[in-house]
């Protein structure tokens, strides 16, 4: 089982979402501790990075596999901004 870190400047986007698509992030964060490349997941081309789409909202992710499992979520933002 992993352990899931968020970064202080997702938890800051993520604060800043509507509740209702808030609830199904969180969810599907929660979820990335059993499996942290669920169905559907992509790994990003020229990085460590992995995504995961939920609505119009992105998660960026990287999986620590060292000492600890660790997934640290590097970003959460809406599909429009998230890649830039």
């Amino acid at each position: 089982m992993y352990k899931i870190q968020i970064l202080k400047s997702a938890d800051k986007t993520l604060k800043n979402v509507v509740q209702k698509d808030r609830i199904k992030i969180v969810e599907h964060i929660s979820q990335l501790a059993d499996n942290p490349r669920p169905l559907g997941c992509k790994k990003l081309k020229g990085t460590e990075f992995y995504r995961i789409r939920i609505g119009d909202y992105r998660v960026i992710y990287k999986i620590e596999e060292d000492d600890i499992l660790l997934i640290l979520v590097i970003r959460i933002g809406h599909r429009k901004g998230i890649y830039k």
